[in-house]
Protein backbone atom coordinates (compact mmCIF):
# COMPACT_ATOMS: atom_id res chain seq x y z
CA UNK A 1 0.00 0.00 0.00
CA UNK A 2 1.21 3.75 -0.58
CA UNK A 3 1.82 5.19 1.92
CA UNK A 4 3.44 8.49 0.54
CA UNK A 5 1.97 11.81 1.35
CA UNK A 6 2.17 15.33 0.45
CA UNK A 7 1.94 18.37 3.08
CA UNK A 8 0.73 22.11 2.04
CA UNK A 9 0.99 24.18 4.57
CA UNK A 10 -1.27 27.39 3.94
CA UNK A 11 -0.15 30.56 5.64
CA UNK A 12 -2.79 33.56 6.15
CA UNK A 13 -0.53 36.75 5.35
CA UNK A 14 -3.12 38.68 7.78
CA UNK A 15 -3.19 36.66 11.02
CA UNK A 16 -0.26 34.98 10.44
CA UNK A 17 -2.16 31.56 11.02
CA UNK A 18 -0.45 28.65 9.54
CA UNK A 19 -2.90 25.67 8.35
CA UNK A 20 -1.73 21.98 7.11
CA UNK A 21 -3.29 19.93 4.64
CA UNK A 22 -2.16 16.34 4.32
CA UNK A 23 -2.84 14.52 1.07
CA UNK A 24 -2.10 10.78 0.49
CA UNK A 25 -0.35 10.85 -3.40
CA UNK A 26 -3.91 8.78 -4.12
CA UNK A 27 -6.26 11.60 -3.40
CA UNK A 28 -3.55 14.04 -5.31
CA UNK A 29 -3.45 11.98 -8.01
CA UNK A 30 -7.34 11.95 -8.03
CA UNK A 31 -7.35 15.47 -7.41
CA UNK A 32 -5.17 16.30 -10.78
CA UNK A 33 -7.38 13.94 -13.07
CA UNK A 34 -9.77 16.10 -11.91
CA UNK A 35 -8.15 18.96 -13.05
CA UNK A 36 -7.02 17.94 -16.12
CA UNK A 37 -10.44 16.68 -17.32
CA UNK A 38 -11.69 20.46 -16.35
CA UNK A 39 -9.21 21.76 -18.35
CA UNK A 40 -9.82 19.60 -21.19
CA UNK A 41 -13.46 20.53 -20.82
CA UNK A 42 -12.70 23.73 -20.81
CA UNK A 43 -10.52 23.87 -23.42
CA UNK A 44 -12.71 22.13 -25.87
CA UNK A 45 -15.83 24.18 -24.77
CA UNK A 46 -13.69 27.43 -25.83
CA UNK A 47 -12.71 26.26 -29.05
CA UNK A 48 -16.45 24.98 -29.98
CA UNK A 49 -17.57 28.47 -28.55
CA UNK A 50 -14.68 29.87 -30.94
CA UNK A 51 -16.38 27.75 -33.78
CA UNK A 52 -19.58 28.78 -33.40
CA UNK A 53 -18.68 32.70 -33.48
CA UNK A 54 -16.47 31.92 -36.80
CA UNK A 55 -19.64 30.01 -38.29
CA UNK A 56 -22.06 32.92 -36.99
CA UNK A 57 -19.96 35.53 -39.10
CA UNK A 58 -19.95 33.15 -41.73
CA UNK A 59 -23.34 33.35 -41.64
CA UNK A 60 -23.90 36.54 -41.45
CA UNK A 61 -21.67 37.20 -44.76
CA UNK A 62 -23.74 34.58 -46.58
CA UNK A 63 -26.58 36.52 -45.77
CA UNK A 64 -25.55 39.33 -46.78
CA UNK A 65 -23.99 38.29 -49.78
CA UNK A 66 -27.24 36.32 -50.26
CA UNK A 67 -29.37 39.18 -50.32
CA UNK A 68 -26.86 40.86 -52.49
CA UNK A 69 -27.55 38.08 -55.29
CA UNK A 70 -31.37 38.39 -54.93
CA UNK A 71 -31.21 41.99 -55.32
CA UNK A 72 -29.12 41.37 -58.64
CA UNK A 73 -31.34 39.02 -59.90
CA UNK A 74 -34.35 40.83 -59.45
CA UNK A 75 -32.59 43.32 -61.13
CA UNK A 76 -31.45 40.96 -64.10
CA UNK A 77 -34.86 39.67 -64.13
CA UNK A 78 -36.54 43.23 -64.16
CA UNK A 79 -33.52 44.18 -67.21
CA UNK A 80 -34.55 40.98 -69.10
CA UNK A 81 -38.60 42.00 -68.92
CA UNK A 82 -37.15 45.13 -70.21
CA UNK A 83 -36.00 43.51 -73.29
CA UNK A 84 -38.70 41.44 -73.89
CA UNK A 85 -41.05 44.34 -74.02
CA UNK A 86 -38.84 46.62 -76.05
CA UNK A 87 -38.15 43.78 -78.34
CA UNK A 88 -42.23 43.10 -78.80
CA UNK A 89 -42.28 47.33 -79.07
CA UNK A 90 -39.88 47.01 -81.77
CA UNK A 91 -41.90 44.01 -83.80
CA UNK A 92 -45.32 45.94 -83.44
CA UNK A 93 -43.36 48.78 -84.36
CA UNK A 94 -41.97 46.67 -87.44
CA UNK A 95 -45.42 44.86 -88.64
CA UNK A 96 -46.63 47.82 -88.72
CA UNK A 97 -44.10 50.19 -90.69
CA UNK A 98 -44.43 47.21 -93.40
CA UNK A 99 -48.19 47.83 -93.50
CA UNK A 100 -47.60 51.20 -93.92
CA UNK A 101 -44.74 50.95 -96.76
CA UNK A 102 -45.87 47.91 -98.30
CA UNK A 103 -49.93 47.69 -99.08
CA UNK A 104 -52.40 49.87 -100.26
CA UNK A 105 -54.09 52.22 -98.30
CA UNK A 106 -57.40 49.73 -98.16
CA UNK A 107 -55.64 46.76 -97.09
CA UNK A 108 -53.33 48.51 -94.83
CA UNK A 109 -56.42 50.43 -92.65
CA UNK A 110 -57.83 47.11 -93.01
CA UNK A 111 -54.88 44.76 -91.42
CA UNK A 112 -54.19 47.56 -88.56
CA UNK A 113 -57.92 47.66 -87.47
CA UNK A 114 -59.37 44.33 -88.19
CA UNK A 115 -56.30 42.61 -88.38
CA UNK A 116 -55.38 40.10 -90.71
CA UNK A 117 -58.26 37.83 -92.53
CA UNK A 118 -58.50 33.78 -91.73
CA UNK A 119 -57.70 31.44 -94.27
CA UNK A 120 -60.48 29.68 -96.06
CA UNK A 121 -59.49 26.53 -94.24
CA UNK A 122 -58.49 28.10 -90.83
CA UNK A 123 -60.87 27.80 -87.77
CA UNK A 124 -62.02 30.81 -86.04
CA UNK A 125 -62.54 31.10 -82.34
CA UNK A 126 -65.84 31.88 -81.83
CA UNK A 127 -67.30 32.94 -78.35
CA UNK A 128 -69.17 30.55 -76.36
CA UNK A 129 -72.83 30.90 -75.94
CA UNK A 130 -74.68 32.52 -72.76
CA UNK A 131 -75.97 29.25 -72.05
CA UNK A 132 -73.04 27.05 -72.60
CA UNK A 133 -70.90 29.24 -69.86
CA UNK A 134 -70.50 28.23 -66.44
CA UNK A 135 -72.39 30.16 -63.15
CA UNK A 136 -70.66 32.49 -61.29
CA UNK A 137 -69.75 30.17 -58.20
CA UNK A 138 -67.69 27.67 -60.20
CA UNK A 139 -65.83 30.44 -61.89
CA UNK A 140 -65.44 32.33 -58.66
CA UNK A 141 -63.75 28.78 -57.37
CA UNK A 142 -61.96 28.31 -60.28
CA UNK A 143 -60.39 31.78 -59.94
CA UNK A 144 -59.42 31.24 -56.16
CA UNK A 145 -56.99 28.47 -57.32
CA UNK A 146 -54.92 31.19 -58.97
CA UNK A 147 -55.90 34.37 -56.60
CA UNK A 148 -54.33 32.44 -53.46
CA UNK A 149 -50.24 33.55 -53.56
CA UNK A 150 -47.97 33.39 -50.80
CA UNK A 151 -47.03 36.90 -50.32
CA UNK A 152 -43.84 38.68 -50.76
CA UNK A 153 -41.06 38.36 -47.81
CA UNK A 154 -38.93 41.48 -48.85
CA UNK A 155 -36.80 41.79 -45.51
CA UNK A 156 -35.64 38.28 -46.34
CA UNK A 157 -34.79 39.16 -50.15
CA UNK A 158 -37.31 36.44 -51.28
CA UNK A 159 -39.10 36.40 -54.82
CA UNK A 160 -43.10 36.01 -54.92
CA UNK A 161 -44.31 32.91 -55.85
CA UNK A 162 -45.50 34.46 -59.01
CA UNK A 163 -42.10 35.07 -59.83
CA UNK A 164 -41.59 31.21 -59.39
CA UNK A 165 -39.52 29.56 -62.91
CA UNK A 166 -37.52 33.19 -62.99
CA UNK A 167 -34.96 31.26 -61.46
CA UNK A 168 -31.13 31.29 -62.91
CA UNK A 169 -31.81 28.53 -66.03
CA UNK A 170 -34.81 30.13 -66.88
CA UNK A 171 -33.75 33.72 -66.87
CA UNK A 172 -31.00 32.29 -69.07
CA UNK A 173 -33.29 30.53 -71.71
CA UNK A 174 -35.28 33.95 -71.71
CA UNK A 175 -32.13 35.62 -72.60
CA UNK A 176 -30.74 33.36 -75.19
CA UNK A 177 -34.87 33.61 -77.11
CA UNK A 178 -34.44 37.53 -76.55
CA UNK A 179 -30.67 37.46 -78.28
CA UNK A 180 -32.70 35.36 -80.71
CA UNK A 181 -35.14 37.38 -81.49
CA UNK A 182 -33.03 40.06 -81.46
CA UNK A 183 -30.87 39.02 -84.36
CA UNK A 184 -34.54 38.11 -86.07
CA UNK A 185 -35.91 41.52 -85.44
CA UNK A 186 -32.65 43.13 -86.75
CA UNK A 187 -32.35 40.95 -89.94
CA UNK A 188 -35.91 42.35 -90.50
CA UNK A 189 -35.47 46.06 -89.75
CA UNK A 190 -32.45 45.67 -92.45
CA UNK A 191 -35.09 44.23 -94.96
CA UNK A 192 -37.56 47.23 -93.95
CA UNK A 193 -34.24 49.44 -94.41
CA UNK A 194 -33.30 48.46 -97.67
CA UNK A 195 -36.86 48.72 -98.99
CA UNK A 196 -37.28 52.17 -97.27
CA UNK A 197 -33.77 52.87 -99.11
CA UNK A 198 -34.74 51.65 -102.71
CA UNK A 199 -38.33 53.50 -102.11
CA UNK A 200 -36.31 56.61 -100.89
CA UNK A 201 -33.94 55.93 -103.75
CA UNK A 202 -37.10 55.89 -105.88
CA UNK A 203 -38.32 59.02 -104.51
CA UNK A 204 -34.99 61.02 -105.07
CA UNK A 205 -34.82 59.69 -108.42
CA UNK A 206 -38.75 61.44 -109.40
CA UNK A 207 -38.78 64.51 -110.94
CA UNK A 208 -40.62 66.44 -108.88
CA UNK A 209 -39.70 70.41 -109.50
CA UNK A 210 -39.68 73.24 -111.90
CA UNK A 211 -36.60 73.17 -113.86
CA UNK A 212 -36.33 76.68 -114.37
CA UNK A 213 -38.25 79.94 -113.21
CA UNK A 214 -40.88 81.34 -115.60
CA UNK A 215 -44.08 80.90 -117.20
CA UNK A 216 -45.45 78.36 -118.96
CA UNK A 217 -45.43 78.80 -122.79
CA UNK A 218 -46.90 75.56 -124.22
CA UNK A 219 -47.99 72.72 -122.51
CA UNK A 220 -47.53 68.75 -123.32
CA UNK A 221 -50.44 67.30 -126.16
CA UNK A 222 -51.13 67.85 -129.83
CA UNK A 223 -51.30 71.49 -131.09
CA UNK A 224 -49.95 73.36 -134.07
CA UNK A 225 -46.85 72.71 -135.21
CA UNK A 226 -45.12 76.52 -135.57
CA UNK A 227 -42.61 75.27 -137.72
CA UNK A 228 -45.02 72.90 -140.24
CA UNK A 229 -48.57 74.09 -139.70
CA UNK A 230 -49.19 70.74 -139.07
CA UNK A 231 -51.11 68.86 -135.31
CA UNK A 232 -48.25 67.48 -133.90
CA UNK A 233 -47.51 65.92 -130.69
CA UNK A 234 -45.75 68.42 -128.07
CA UNK A 235 -43.62 66.40 -126.04
CA UNK A 236 -43.12 68.34 -123.47
CA UNK A 237 -43.77 71.81 -121.76
CA UNK A 238 -42.25 74.99 -122.75
CA UNK A 239 -41.10 77.44 -119.66
CA UNK A 240 -40.43 81.26 -121.17
CA UNK A 241 -37.39 82.63 -119.27
CA UNK A 242 -34.39 85.12 -119.84
CA UNK A 243 -31.76 83.48 -121.35
CA UNK A 244 -29.00 82.73 -119.30
CA UNK A 245 -31.39 81.71 -116.76
CA UNK A 246 -30.55 78.36 -114.92
CA UNK A 247 -31.98 75.02 -115.28
CA UNK A 248 -31.81 72.72 -112.41
CA UNK A 249 -32.00 69.31 -111.94
CA UNK A 250 -35.49 68.00 -111.11
CA UNK A 251 -34.02 65.04 -109.31
CA UNK A 252 -31.01 62.64 -108.86
CA UNK A 253 -29.14 61.23 -111.85
CA UNK A 254 -26.47 60.27 -114.13
CA UNK A 255 -25.77 62.97 -117.24
CA UNK A 256 -26.63 60.42 -120.20
CA UNK A 257 -26.37 63.08 -123.04
CA UNK A 258 -24.96 66.62 -123.27
CA UNK A 259 -24.56 68.06 -126.43
CA UNK A 260 -26.34 69.61 -129.49
CA UNK A 261 -29.00 68.15 -131.60
CA UNK A 262 -30.61 69.55 -134.57
CA UNK A 263 -33.87 69.96 -133.24
CA UNK A 264 -33.40 70.17 -129.62
CA UNK A 265 -30.36 72.51 -129.90
CA UNK A 266 -28.28 72.22 -127.02
CA UNK A 267 -29.86 69.36 -124.92
CA UNK A 268 -28.99 67.54 -121.82
CA UNK A 269 -30.77 64.23 -121.17
CA UNK A 270 -30.52 62.61 -117.61
CA UNK A 271 -31.41 59.23 -116.72
CA UNK A 272 -32.67 59.01 -112.89
CA UNK A 273 -33.15 55.47 -112.83
CA UNK A 274 -36.32 53.24 -112.69
CA UNK A 275 -36.66 53.56 -115.96
CA UNK A 276 -37.24 57.70 -115.79
CA UNK A 277 -35.55 60.43 -117.82
CA UNK A 278 -35.49 64.27 -118.70
CA UNK A 279 -34.53 66.16 -121.26
CA UNK A 280 -33.55 69.98 -121.21
CA UNK A 281 -33.56 71.24 -124.74
CA UNK A 282 -32.28 74.93 -126.97
CA UNK A 283 -29.79 75.50 -124.02
CA UNK A 284 -27.42 78.40 -124.48
CA UNK A 285 -24.84 76.77 -121.80
CA UNK A 286 -24.51 72.97 -120.91
CA UNK A 287 -22.65 72.99 -117.46
CA UNK A 288 -22.42 69.11 -116.73
CA UNK A 289 -20.75 66.34 -118.98
CA UNK A 290 -21.85 62.62 -119.97
CA UNK A 291 -21.61 60.42 -117.11
CA UNK A 292 -21.45 62.90 -114.45
CA UNK A 293 -23.90 62.58 -111.21
CA UNK A 294 -25.94 65.03 -110.28
CA UNK A 295 -28.08 65.58 -107.74
CA UNK A 296 -31.36 67.51 -106.96
CA UNK A 297 -31.58 71.00 -107.41
CA UNK A 298 -27.39 71.37 -109.27
CA UNK A 299 -27.56 73.87 -111.54
CA UNK A 300 -26.59 71.64 -115.11
CA UNK A 301 -27.58 74.55 -117.54
CA UNK A 302 -28.72 77.94 -119.06
CA UNK A 303 -31.96 79.01 -120.55
CA UNK A 304 -31.31 79.62 -124.19
CA UNK A 305 -32.72 79.75 -128.03
CA UNK A 306 -30.68 76.80 -130.20
CA UNK A 307 -32.10 74.76 -132.41
CA UNK A 308 -35.27 74.45 -133.56
CA UNK A 309 -36.78 77.73 -131.07
CA UNK A 310 -38.81 80.61 -131.95
CA UNK A 311 -37.81 82.37 -128.86
CA UNK A 312 -35.69 81.96 -125.72
CA UNK A 313 -37.33 79.11 -123.58
CA UNK A 314 -36.46 76.16 -122.21
CA UNK A 315 -37.93 72.68 -123.63
CA UNK A 316 -38.65 69.83 -120.22
CA UNK A 317 -39.60 66.79 -121.15
CA UNK A 318 -40.47 63.69 -118.74
CA UNK A 319 -40.04 60.39 -120.15
CA UNK A 320 -41.20 56.71 -118.33
CA UNK A 321 -39.41 54.23 -120.11
CA UNK A 322 -38.75 55.94 -123.25
CA UNK A 323 -41.99 57.78 -123.39
CA UNK A 324 -43.65 61.15 -123.05
CA UNK A 325 -45.52 61.86 -120.31
CA UNK A 326 -46.87 65.12 -119.25
CA UNK A 327 -44.50 67.03 -116.95
CA UNK A 328 -46.70 68.77 -115.19
CA UNK A 329 -47.70 65.60 -113.41
CA UNK A 330 -44.15 65.72 -112.02
CA UNK A 331 -44.01 69.30 -110.70
CA UNK A 332 -45.63 69.36 -107.34
CA UNK A 333 -44.62 73.43 -106.75
CA UNK A 334 -46.79 74.40 -109.93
Amino acid sequence: MDKKKVTFFIVNNQTGKTRKVVLSSSWLKALSFIMAILIVIFAAGFVDYFGLLLQAMENKRLKAENAQLNKQFQMVESKVSALENSLERVKTFTTKLKLITNVDAEDRITKLTMGPKPAANQQVEEYEPMEQRQDTATMTKQDQVYANKKPLDEQKGELADEDAGKDYASIVVRIDKAVKETQLKEQSVIDLWESLSERQSLLNATPNVKPARGWITSRFGYRTSPFSGKTALHAGLDIAAAPGSPVYAPADGVVAFASYDESYGKLISVDHGFGVSTRFGHLSQIYVQVGQRINKWDVIGAVGNTGRSTGPHLHYEVRINGTPVDPINYILDE
